[in-house]
């Protein structure tokens, strides 16, 4: 199998690994000597048609695995076909790949061979042989074996600027019975771990000198839960993602649909349910970091725990709470505005900004690109107020006009199906 054969199979078979971008780590180029950088010119993003971003070359080491995950393409008893990059392999690929300004970095993950220790200690050689033979300056994705030896973590983390493990699935009973050789437990303590070993890097730093500081994961670490392939609702996700995000300061939670396909002639359209619930995921684990919201609140705008696919969370949420509403743009302050539906939190910084200077109108939210039409119901402006807050159907005035929006909810397919 040459080498472009590879390529085509472990690169097709690592797109079930969420990725991440090369965010949070040291800044680092190479205009002192080596090749690459972390952040700046030269970097290429591309994004897959469900909108991921695929900026670093995502591969797997070898999508041969000695576990059985019922959940998993590479599982042990499937018949995928199988494929193995050598160290070497990988090393040049990235290489090549950031030399044609291809990639930004590597996102290295593998199917477990052989033993954790085994296969974790082929993921470092591929890291150290970049940094240390190639100076190799741009950003390291690993994924962590969660049963390798403390000490190929730590090496790990000497030269990845972030580290993942992941947790699978959301409730430790159901990984039990999908993936027999896990165990979220496990899983967890190798978290804690990295959180311990990341906060002492940090600590270390501040107390010594740039050069000499310690590096251990710099950008942090992340995980991956998949969405689907059992029958946790959103209410049980987004309480393990509370946690995980408490208990070890990760800096991201990946939700990865899971679609199961038995046909292989069948090709799921792009609003397919398990996508759009992945996508409801991502918006209310932003309410949750970023936007003030409680898990509660997130849930209190779907039904029976489960997030409405029709409508985003936090316009679920408004619609359930029209008391707390009309919010006068001019005079809100930033939390009240931060709640609003069609408002990020950069446009109501702006609106602070602007309004310092001027009273705002419902122009000014049309020239920061803001939709009015989702807005208006919801806010005062200086020449706005709302007359649709109480209407019996503004729930279907703001439900958008895709087929899916208006179709019945669907229902997740099952993994045994």
């Amino acid at each position: 199998m040459d080498l472009r054969q590879k390529l085509e199979i472990l690169a097709d078979a690592a797109k079930y690994d969420a990725s991440c971008a090369s965010s949070g780590t040291t800044r680092r180029d190479s205009t002192r000597g080596g090749l690459g950088s972390t952040e700046g010119s030269g970097i290429c993003h591309a994004y897959a048609p469900d909108g991921r971003c695929i900026s670093l070359l995502k591969i797997l080491l070898t999508n041969a695995c000695a576990f059985d995950c019922a959940y998993c393409i590479n599982r042990a008893s499937s018949n995928v076909r199988r494929a193995r990059f050598t160290v070497e392999e990988v090393v040049q690929l990235t290489l090549d790949f950031y030399r044609r300004n291809a990639i930004e970095g590597l996102f290295l993950s593998s199917g477990i061979t052989r033993s954790p220790d085994w296969t974790m200690e082929q993921l470092v050689r591929v890291a150290r042989t970049l940094r240390e033979d190639h100076g190799f300056q741009g950003y390291i994705h690993l994924k962590t074996i969660p049963d390798a030896s403390p000490e190929l973590v730590e090496q790990a983390g000497r030269y990845a600027d972030r580290l993942s493990i992941n947790i699978e699935l959301p409730q430790a009973q159901t990984l039990k019975q999908l993936a027999p050789e896990k165990d979220l437990p496990a899983i967890c303590r190798a978290m804690g771990g990295l959180r311990l070993r990341i906060e002492d890097a940090k600590d270390a730093a501040r107390t010594a000198r740039r050069a000499a500081a310690p590096r251990f994961a710099p950008a942090g670490q992340s995980t991956q839960m998949i969405v689907g392939a059992d029958a946790s609702d959103d209410a049980t996700i987004l309480t393990t993602a509370t946690d995980l995000y408490a208990g070890y300061r990760l800096r991201r939670v990946y939700y990865s649909a899971y679609s199961p396909i038995p046909d292989a002639s069948r090709v799921l359209p792009p609003t397919a349910p398990p996508l759009v619930r992945e996508h409801r995921l991502y918006q209310a684990d932003w309410l949750l970091r970023f936007y003030g919201f409680s898990r509660e609140e997130i849930m209190a705008g779907g039904e029976r725990g489960m997030l409405d696919l029709a409508l985003d969370p936090k316009t679920a949420w408004a619609l359930k709470h029209r008391a707390d509403f009309p919010v006068d743009l001019n005079r809100a302050p930033r939390e009240r505005l931060l709640r609003v539906p069609g408002l990020g939190a950069k446009t109501v910084d702006r609106l602070i900004a602007a309004r310092r200077h001027a009273r705002i109108r419902l122009e000014d939210l049309a020239r920061l690109r803001v939709s009015i039409a989702k807005v208006a119901p919801f806010v005062v402006t200086d020449d706005h107020r709302p007359r649709l807050l109480d209407a019996g159907d503004l729930r279907d005035r703001l439900i958008p006009a895709t087929a899916f929006a208006h179709a019945a909810r669907p229902v997740q397919m099952s993994l045994f199906g």
